[in-house]
């Protein structure tokens, strides 16, 4: 679960940097002295809707794996009160 997750999130950093840094060179030949803090908050504007799309299998295998996640912590935690109720524990 961690290394899709980690993936997924890496991955999405490197468009924003990437965006920031085509926005703050167009800019930059635009106007010289461009802020690298618009090119920054512009390319993270862009990132959240581009990210979306582009990196669907890596945003739809971690969804996966955090749902197996949780679903795993949830019967465990269901056996788990089972023993403490004293029921018969239940065979996965």
């Amino acid at each position: 679960m961690v290394r899709d997750v980690l993936a997924y999130l890496v991955a999405r950093l490197l468009l924003a940097a990437a965006l920031a840094a085509v926005v703050y060179v167009v800019g930059h030949l635009l106007s010289p002295d461009f802020p690298i803090t618009v090119a920054v908050l512009f390319a993270i504007v862009l990132a959240f809707p581009l990210g979306i799309v582009v990196f669907a299998p890596l945003r739809h295998r971690a969804t996966a794996s955090i749902a197996a996640y949780d679903e795993r912590r949830r019967t465990d935690r269901a056996q788990l009160q089972a023993r403490l109720r004293g029921d018969e524990p239940t065979e996965r």
